[in-house]
């Protein structure tokens, strides 16, 4: 059986300096590695020129450059939005989704191919829980798109883990992909970059409080009272609100990091102004905001998106209570962006 490489984005700093000393080379070597991974964002060894040609071919017999195969990219018709449906070396699948904004580029990234939470207007979440990404198939997401970038100067400002998976039931792969972006010798892309987008870990929201990153934190909220979560999120069952919240407002205390709240806006189900008042009532004297996007429709829930009057009405009730509340666009509508859609549909 023909053993399995690494995947060089699996190697942090560190180790990349471990494997230059396995080939016997001098220190300086994982300085030149790191600058042709992360700023040349070279797609193999044969493009790391710094290097000889005896060092390329002992470096490609160590290490392979990806696992990430591009099945499909779609591109939207406004030209915002464009989603690539990856396939790893086992066959699972998993998506990456680039928003341009005028003076933004946002990437939304997978922590893992499929997703055990269960939400159920969330495509991912019907399609049920594969596996981890390991923290290079995170890391890499990034250099792909980065490296499409390049062409035009441009390169990612933002990183959301809000596509498929939970973060946080990825804890370790997910915080120390970001460590290796966030590495000055590596991406280099600041920690406030970074968003973390979580169900309700309360565990891990409370592990993340105690290390006081600077990384930011959303919480995937939708609704005000438990039975009505609970009906949306099962993982309410588990974590319900009167501990999810007391959690939130832990986190602010000990960070002084505002924490945002994402609410999908389903019509006639969580999106009245009533709901509005009492997630007002809930999150009353937090330091947060509230992003609220109308449903983005999938094949797996009946519910719909709610109307711009109504989001705007919703809006207008947190904000008289002294609640931030941004109405975001829907992205990607025509080519599925939706975390987890073209994987669903990859998988029928």
């Amino acid at each position: 059986m023909t053993a399995v490489l690494p995947l060089i984005y699996d190697l942090d700093p560190d180790g990349i300096a471990a494997l230059m000393g396995e080939l016997g080379q001098p220190g300086y070597r994982a300085g030149q590695l790191l600058q042709a991974l992360y700023v040349d964002l070279v797609a193999s060894a044969d493009e790391i020129t710094t290097f000889s040609k005896t060092l390329r071919a002992r470096l490609a017999e160590r290490v392979v450059f990806s696992h990430l195969d591009p099945a499909l990219t779609l591109d939207s018709t406004d030209g915002h939005t464009t989603k690539t449906l990856f396939k790893l070396p086992d066959g699972e699948a998993i998506e990456t989704v680039l928003m341009r904004y005028r003076d933004r580029s946002t990437l939304c990234i997978s922590s893992q191919a499929g997703c055990a939470m269960g939400c159920v207007f969330c495509a991912t979440g019907q399609m049920g829980f594969r596996r981890n990404l390991t923290r290079g198939q995170i890391v890499e997401q990034v250099v792909f798109y980065a490296r499409r970038m390049l062409a035009d100067g441009h390169r990612p400002t933002n990183i959301v883990l809000m596509g498929m998976g939970e973060p946080f039931h990825n804890y370790d792969a997910t915080l120390e992909a970001i460590d290796i972006l966030n590495h000055p010798d590596a991406m280099n892309l600041g920690a406030r970059r970074f968003t973390i987008s979580t169900v309700g870990l309360i565990p891990a929201i409370r592990r993340f409080t105690a290390e006081n990153r600077q990384v930011n934190l959303a919480v995937s909220l939708h609704a005000a009272t438990d039975e009505a979560r609970a009906a949306m999120l099962p993982i309410n069952d588990r974590y319900p609100l009167g501990d999810l919240i007391p959690a939130c407002r832990d986190y602010v205390a000990a960070t002084g990091r505002r924490i945002t709240f994402e609410w999908a806006l389903i019509r006639d189900v969580n999106d009245s102004v009533e709901e509005a008042a009492r997630l007002a009532r809930l999150l009353a004297g937090l330091i947060c905001h509230v992003n609220v996007i109308p449903l983005n429709p999938t094949g797996g829930y009946a519910g719909e998106a709610t109307t711009a009057e109504r989001a705007e009405a919703f809006r207008n009730t947190l904000e008289s209570s002294g609640i931030t509340c941004t109405i975001r666009i829907r992205r990607g509508i025509d080519i599925a962006a939706g975390c987890g859609q073209l994987a669903t549909r990859e998988a029928d």
